[in-house]
């Protein structure tokens, strides 16, 4: 029976956010496909209910673009009063947080979530100082179309032919408390458009020629729909798992792959993305990992990762799981995921066991919610009395040590307990020999240890059961002896080559994690660029054994050569990696894109921008593979941009001290001169007027 427990590490987890959640403000986004749905008038028309409500709202940041409706709604509510920012021979009005923090209402509103400040400005986007401002506990209603948002930008400008620069990371987006759509039919907006109540009758004739094509507008009004939903799907999930809900909902059709270690494998995966394609859904594919497949052939093991990459590329969202209990995790995953229907390949027939059932029975029988679609397979997958013989043959051939072994050791046992015959009863010498196969099991895995368990009970039989050196057994209470130690033999090898391989998994996951805090703990108190590397490239060398190369980029966002290594630079191809830093994607080597390199390139990017590329050389190619490895790799790249990026703005922090402090002195300065200059003047312009006063 499976254990619905909550895990406690999650519990905890959850209090923690939801403590650090209840201190912060609350993010609104009206959200909508483009200028002119009414996403501002919406806000304010929110606003105005609060305000009847009697919450202290305020207007940080309203555009009103001479909209008459959208001025009218605006009147009547409290104005925060703007910074004006000296910029280039002019003054621009930009967004005071400081006095919006001093003032703290309740609810502000903060129109253009994308917006770029003026330089100048404590924040160079307006999405951080609504982040400063939930921060500091204040609510905040803003606005954004769906151009706006970075992971669609470039797909708008495809669409639209029109590049817009201002962006926001669709984390901010992500994580608002409330998203509202706020939806218009194009024939609707391009009405509003000839009416002049988006732009001027000038601009909305241009606007309608180039960005407010119908086709446009159908478009983006598509992706702001499939973007909300993918919101609320999102939503839902985490929902699920804070309640800790068990029963699928099958709110829309999700697919879940289970990748075997077979040639039928691939067809699963293929199968998979095509029911996906044609449902438009979303999917997933894992690969178990239980004790018995640790011993895997190169050749299966190569099948396995070259499959999980073929399932990321044809857009599913893969892992690898290890346990013993292969259906169990299998539901398990599938219920965190919310996926309704699993796709697995057809077990072959086994007419010689009629009680075995499928694996897609075994499912079923598990988790009666689930629909389980199995892939039929192909006769090549599989040469009849062949493939299965040559793996356990060649498998055997290869641990043939490890036998040999488990015999030695049960030879010892056999010794022991000649040792202790005559001075102990048979019942204990039993224990010897279950010693003998615990031990076997935990050192050498589940085959010796059941070859341990058969030598054991034969040793037992043959030299200590009367009549000895016999397998004749005279008492027949002697066969339920050796039934009940082969049972509990072949049982505790079991359940100890499991405990075994579970704690091996479990001490690799804890060196990773320890490594990446000790990396993320080293790297945040780094100073300088050099020093980041250093740490990047010792972290690089004790989890992969890779070389490692840093390019960084300069002031103009130029790449520029790799740092120094005291442990050499591989061979870096700058056009490569210059190609990876334009497009902002991996390339190189276990890529789709220059895969010939023998060097992985991957881009260092940060929240605000890219920072360089990270260049590996790694020994054993064959790791890329593993999607666990992949998004090691990934994190390790984030880490070390962020870290990149912070010695960066500390140094843009200390040149506009520096810049202050000598403006301050230049005033100092000048303000002692002017005085000291100042007095004598006014003594000759004195004497001046009093002479031409004075008749001569």
């Amino acid at each position: 029976m499976t254990d619905q427990r909550p895990d406690p590490d999650q519990l905890l987890n959850r209090l923690n956010e939801e403590e650090a959640k209840a201190r912060r403000g609350k993010l609104k986004i009206f959200f909508g496909a483009s200028a002119g749905v009414g996403k501002t008038y919406a806000m304010l028309g929110a606003a105005r209910q609060q305000l009847l409500a009697g919450v202290d709202v305020v207007i940080g940041v309203v555009e009103t673009h001479g909209r008459m409706e959208t001025e009218v709604m605006a009147d009547g509510l409290e104005h925060l009063p703007l910074r004006d920012i000296p910029y280039r021979d002019r003054i621009l009005r930009e967004f005071d947080l400081d006095t919006a923090l001093a003032r703290k209402p309740t609810l502000i509103l903060m129109d253009e979530l994308a917006h770029s400040n003026v330089a100048g400005s404590r924040h160079a986007k307006r999405w951080q100082d609504i982040d400063e401002l939930l921060a500091a506990g204040i609510d905040v209603y803003s606005t954004v179309n769906v151009q706006h948002l970075e992971s669609l930008n470039d797909v708008v400008s495809g669409i639209t032919g029109i590049r817009v620069w201002e962006t926001v990371p669709d984390k901010v987006f992500d994580a608002a408390d409330e998203v509202v759509l706020v939806d218009l039919p194009p024939d609707e907006l391009l009405q509003r458009l000839k009416a002049g109540k988006v732009y001027l009758a000038n601009q909305a004739e241009r606007a309608i020629r180039n960005f407010f094509r119908k086709g446009n507008l159908i478009a983006l009004r598509e992706l702001a729909l499939r973007r909300t939903a993918d919101r609320v799907d999102d939503q839902m999930l985490q929902y699920r798992r804070d309640q800790s809900v068990s029963p699928i909902w099958q709110t829309r059709d999700s697919l879940l792959a289970c990748i075997g270690t077979g040639a039928a494998a691939e067809k699963v995966v293929r199968t998979t993305a095509r029911v996906a394609s044609r449902l438009e859904a979303p999917w997933h594919a894992i690969y178990i990992e239980t004790p018995a497949l640790q011993r895997l052939s190169e050749e299966s093991r190569h099948r396995v990762l070259r499959n999980l990459k073929l399932a990321e590329e044809l857009g599913a969202q893969t892992a690898t799981l290890s346990g013993s209990d292969v259906e169990e995790l299998v539901v398990k995953y599938a219920r965190d995921h919310n996926l309704s229907k699993i796709l697995v390949g057809r077990d072959h027939p086994r007419p010689w066991r009629p009680w075995y059932r499928s694996f897609a029975d075994r499912i079923g029988q598990r988790a009666p919610d689930l629909d389980v679609l199995q892939v039929a397979r192909s006769d090549p997958d599989r040469e009849p009395g062949k493939g299965g013989q040559e793996r356990i043959g060649d498998s055997l051939f290869d641990q043939w040590p490890a036998y040999a072994k488990a015999a030695a050791g049960c030879a010892l046992a056999g010794l022991a307990a000649a040792l202790l015959f005559p001075i102990v009863d048979l019942p204990n010498i039993v224990m010897v020999f279950l010693l003998a196969v615990v031990l076997v099991s935990l050192r050498y895995g589940r085959g010796p240890g059941v070859l341990a368990s058969f030598l054991s009970v034969a040793i037992f039989d043959f030299f200590y059961v009367p009549p000895r050196f016999s397998f004749a057994v005279t008492d027949v209470q002697y066969l339920m002896t050796f039934a009940v130690m082969l049972v509990v033999g072949l049982i505790t090898g079991q359940l100890t080559a499991g405990s075994k391989y579970q704690a091996k998994v479990a001490t690799r996951r804890e060196q990773r994690v320890r490594s990446l805090y000790e990396m993320s703990r080293d790297l945040s108190a780094a100073l300088m660029p050099e020093q980041i590397a250093e740490i990047g490239e010792r972290f690089i060398v004790a989890e992969l054994g890779a070389k490692a190369a840093f390019l960084l980029t300069d002031d103009n966002d130029r790449l520029q050569p790799a740092l120094p290594s005291v442990n050499g630079l591989p061979a870096v191809d700058m056009g490569i990696a210059q190609w990876a830093f334009d497009h902002a994607e991996a390339a190189g080597l276990g890529t789709n894109t220059l895969a010939a390199s023998p060097i992985l390139y991957l881009p260092l990017k940060a929240p605000m921008r890219q920072r360089g590329v990270l260049a590996l050389e790694i020994r054993h190619s064959d790791r890329l593979l593993i999607p666990e490895q992949r998004r090691l790799l990934d994190t390790f790249a984030s880490l070390i941009a962020i870290a990149l990026e912070r010695v960066h703005y500390v140094e843009v922090a200390q040149n506009t001290t520096v810049q202050m402090e000598s403006e301050r002195l230049r005033n100092s300065v000048l303000s002692a001169i002017s005085h000291d200059l100042r007095t004598p003047m006014s003594v000759l312009v004195g004497l001046a007027d009093s002479m031409f006063l004075t008749q001569p």
